[in-house]
């Protein structure tokens, strides 16, 4: 089918798995909504969350997408049932993919440490759906708010953020992991400094590369791949124009988008 992808988030965060969406289906078209305007998700109410992600799929379902992403962990804890019931097209969220993930490799990972949002660790959803399904995989969550609103400001590979990150990854709550969820799309940008600390010696599960190639699995199933080569043009939208999202943007896409600020 040949109608484009959305995919929205906080901010640039779900860039990472729009770029991982890209590199696992190079026929598609993706549009990209970035809710800079009212970031960081993680320490809003459940119903403002609820509020932001119906007016965002409203804005993407104008542009005529196929299916929609909830490339926010926030947004995906807190949202996504009531998205998925209001939405008349197919919505996924990154929480799902990465709980399979565990299930299909919970020979490797049975004490799963999870960094991620207030919102996403109060809901509890990571470690509810993961004990439901492996059965003596011990999980723990650590709330990490700094993380994202330092990736934001582009705090990323200097001392600011390894103080941060260091701080966060020895705490107590997360000794003795041999698992660790990045449950933020936010986070993969901070992956080699996490894996640094670790020394390579902890498993870390990057949503958006196990998030693209769910997401091309129920695609496929849906029968909702575009099966000629892309010829529509990307686009990326933003409810508050900020220079440290276009400047990752670029980084991610390595090239230059044109970002369009839409108010909602």
């Amino acid at each position: 089918m040949n109608k484009p992808i959305g995919i929205f988030d906080s901010g640039i965060g779900g860039l990472t798995v729009a770029k991982a969406i890209k590199s696992a289906l190079p026929n598609e078209q993706i549009i990209y909504f970035g809710d800079t305007k009212h970031l960081p998700y993680g320490d809003k109410s459940k119903d403002t969350l609820v509020n932001y992600s119906l007016q965002i799929v409203d804005f993407l379902i104008s542009k005529g997408v196929k299916a929609i992403v909830i490339a926010c962990n926030s947004a995906s804890a807190m949202a996504f049932e009531e998205v998925k019931e209001y939405s008349k097209i197919p919505v996924y969220n990154v929480i799902d993919p990465i709980v399979d993930y565990i299930e299909l490799h919970k020979d490797i990972s049975s004490n799963v440490g999870l960094i991620a949002t207030k919102a996403t660790v109060n809901s509890k959803v990571y470690s509810s759906k993961i004990e439901n399904c492996c059965v003596g995989v011990k999980t723990s969550s650590l709330a990490t708010p700094l993380l994202v609103p330092m990736i934001e400001e582009g705090f990323h590979d200097d001392k600011i953020s390894s103080t941060i990150i260091s701080n966060y990854l020895g705490d107590k709550t997360l000794r003795g992991i041999d698992t660790l969820i990045l449950g933020c799309t936010h986070y993969p940008l901070i992956e080699n400094e996490i894996d640094n600390y670790y020394e390579g010696k902890v498993n870390i599960l990057n949503s958006a590369n196990i998030v693209a190639w769910k997401i091309k699995t129920l695609l496929t199933k849906s029968e909702l791949l575009n099966k000629e080569e892309c010829v529509g043009e990307d686009h990326f939208y933003v409810s508050d124009y900020t220079p440290s999202f276009e400047k990752t943007a670029n980084i991610i896409f390595s090239d230059k988008i044109n970002l369009e600020k839409v108010i909602l």
